[in-house]
């Protein structure tokens, strides 16, 4: 499977009694697959996915697949119970998903054997799909270390790891010590150059909801090793990338999507609404554009 290039983690819009807006998020689908991503990923952070019930998840996914055109559709079925994450995986893959993006297990602290043992798991339950290491300490309180995915790697199912430690180092590390047939990918907007410079191969995006096309030509310029031209537009998006992480994703990005008529700003608790500060910041910024050759 092939995993370079550029992939938006999907967020997912509800309305305003907090159920699923499920027209909103096939016009978010098509807005960003029509934007050439590469890959779409639905039930991610990004997603709120810890926040979504066991029966809204199917009709997501359904949607997704149905307006992926070319793009690849992975799935984030992660939990921080294996048994849970193994049937999400077992029904993504069975729905037609081309890889499952599985969250390293959160509260809990595995050791190493644990996190082995729990993609292994995984794996059994849904033979032969592409799985995807999400490391993501801010969010998990355990950070997966090259050490660590040394041995993970040894899983033929596990195909790739999201970084997102936000770590250019150990990034670097993960490059130099990268398997044959493995890929790594940013998980940070700001760090997706940064990350492609030593060895990712790609990004999956937050920013990529709002900025496809931009976003996506960005990752293309930076794998294609013309640095001036990523740089230049990489200056150009930064400051919408930092605008969307004023507050903790997705509370940003669902102001910008508002104020872009996509969706609605409407979060699930424990999230809340976007502070006018960064309301403000966002509407000095948006709507953005700037040229994509």
């Amino acid at each position: 499977m092939n995993l370079n290039g550029f992939h938006v983690a999907l967020a997912t819009p509800f309305n305003a009694d907090s159920s699923v807006d499920f027209p909103a998020f096939r016009r978010l689908v098509r807005h960003v697959a029509g934007g050439g991503a590469d890959g779409l990923v639905v039930l991610g952070s990004t997603g709120e996915a810890a926040t979504i019930l066991d029966d809204e998840r199917d009709a997501l996914v359904a949607i997704t697949l149905e307006e992926a055109g070319s793009a690849k559709v992975i799935v984030g079925t992660g939990s921080n119970a294996t048994r849970q994450t193994a049937e999400w995986t077992r029904r993504a893959q069975a729905q037609g998903a081309q890889g499952a993006l599985v969250v390293t297990p959160y509260y809990n602290k595995p050791t190493t054997g644990g996190l082995v043992a729990h993609y292994e798991a995984v794996a059994q339950a849904a033979p032969g799909l592409p799985l995807i290491v999400y490391n993501v300490p801010g969010r998990t309180g355990l950070n997966v270390t090259p050490q660590a995915l040394a041995r993970i790697w040894e899983n033929p199912q596990v195909v790739a790891v999201k970084e997102s430690s936000g770590n250019l180092a150990q990034i670097a590390e993960i490059a130099r010590t990268l398997p044959q047939g493995k890929t790594l990918l940013s998980g940070d907007d700001g760090l997706g150059l940064a990350s492609i410079a030593v060895g990712a191969s790609g990004l999956i995006s937050v920013i990529g909801n709002i900025l496809p096309r931009e976003t996506g030509q960005l990752v293309r310029l930076a794998l294609a090793g013309r640095r001036e031209e990523a740089l230049a537009l990489h200056y150009a998006i930064l400051p919408v990338m930092d605008a969307l992480f004023l507050e903790s994703n997705p509370i940003p990005l669902k102001a910008a999507l508002e104020q872009l008529d996509i969706c609605g700003s409407t979060l699930r608790l424990p999230l809340t609404s976007a502070s006018q500060a960064t309301r403000a910041r966002l509407a000095e910024l948006l709507p953005f554009h700037v040229e994509v050759a």
